[in-house]
């Protein structure tokens, strides 16, 4: 962020906001997500309106429909609030596409929300108009009460010319949330929104914020104000640190294809690789998590989002490229390792009765 940001300072006060946040700056997230400002409610980054919605419509046994993996706090207010959760997953050999006839035997009469994230956390993988249109009319069949939540955390974060549409303009009962955390670079303006046309919800969700935060920050609003004023720039100059990111996880990936396989994401800052199961049995798997912190590697298991451990979160825009790469050496190093024990024991071992791989590893001892 440019300093002379700094000087929107001077319009800002330290008094309390509006509980649906500051008007200029509503209307610049409308206007760059196809809505009127007022379907616009400003949040406390994307969790507070992830937290905000489970709130307005769940209750103790609410059905909702999550697909998974997911991004694991909001699992975690679902569970908090004691709604009923169906999970549908989606699979890494399906490249995580939405599997639209399997989400139907999920959905009942009971349901009262249905969750997507597009593109995905961890993934990146996108959904297009056509799935959500798909969706909807599923919804509108099955449980026509119910809302679908877009999770569109990372949907400006595109490696293009021209990001995807905002979900909230397909239909009323599509609620979408965002935050300036991830495309925009920006984590420390705790700053999000939701998008809702349904009057009716977007009141309660209001009436949640002034009962949990009152307000947003006045001196965060106009921090965030001036960042969207600068959006179209700040975009151009992050799309070719994502797509140089991106570009180098291709190449490694390559490198190591004995090893590890991905699936390619359409939108965002990560991916999902998987160490490859005919290589990797689970106590290579493990050894290889154990090995990373020597390493002074960071990576989210799968088993956080809800997917298998073999599966990571690969991020690829957070830190300089010189460093990233460094990183990727790194990484491919704990990967030969595991690998290597891994073959050393299926040639000289038996199987391991605690975990079914060879015996002579650390589960069986």
């Amino acid at each position: 962020m440019d300093l002379s940001m700094l000087s929107s300072l001077d319009q800002a006060g330290l008094s309390y906001g509006t509980v649906e946040g500051e008007p200029l700056l509503r209307a610049r997230i409308a206007e760059l997500s196809g809505v009127a400002p007022d379907d616009v409610l400003v949040t406390v980054g994307g969790m507070h309106s992830l937290f905000l919605l489970a709130f307005a419509v769940c209750r103790q046994a609410t059905e909702v429909v999550l697909t998974t993996p997911v991004f694991p706090p909001f699992r975690d207010v679902l569970t908090a609030l004691e709604a009923r959760v169906v999970e549908h997953r989606l699979s890494f050999d399906q490249g995580y596409t939405l599997d639209v006839a399997g989400l139907r035997t999920r959905l009942s009469a009971d349901t009262k929300l249905v969750c997507l994230a597009s593109p995905q956390n961890p993934s990146g993988v996108g959904h297009t108009v056509a799935e959500l249109e798909e969706v909807l009319r599923l919804m509108e069949e099955i449980c026509p009460n119910a809302y679908l939540l877009v999770d569109e955390t990372y949907r400006e974060g595109f490696y293009g010319d021209e990001a995807a549409s905002c979900g909230a303009t397909i239909a009323n009962r599509v609620v979408t949330v965002a935050s300036l955390s991830k495309c925009h670079g920006a984590p420390g303006l705790r700053l999000g929104w939701i998008i809702t046309k349904d009057r009716e919800l977007y009141s309660q969700l209001a009436l949640g914020k002034f009962n949990t935060v009152l307000s947003c920050s006045s001196l965060d609003e106009a921090l965030g104000l001036q960042l969207l004023t600068d959006h179209q720039a700040i975009l151009a100059e992050r799309r070719p640190v994502l797509r140089t990111g991106l570009s180098a996880i291709a190449r490694w990936i390559e490198k190591n294809e004995d090893y590890v396989e991905w699936v390619k994401p359409s939108a965002g800052t990560v991916c999902c690789v998987r160490l490859r199961p005919e290589v990797f049995d689970q106590c290579a798997v493990n050894r290889f998590y154990a090995s990373l912190s020597d390493k002074s590697i960071r990576l989210a298991p799968g088993g956080w989002f809800g997917e298998e451990d073999r599966v990571f979160r690969l991020g690829f825009a957070a830190m300089p490229y010189e460093l990233f790469e460094k990183g990727l050496d790194a990484l491919e190093e704990a990967i030969l390792s595991a690998a290597s024990i891994a073959d050393r024991q299926r040639g000289a071992y038996g199987r391991c009765d605690r975990c079914k791989c060879k015996s002579g590893c650390a589960a069986a001892k």
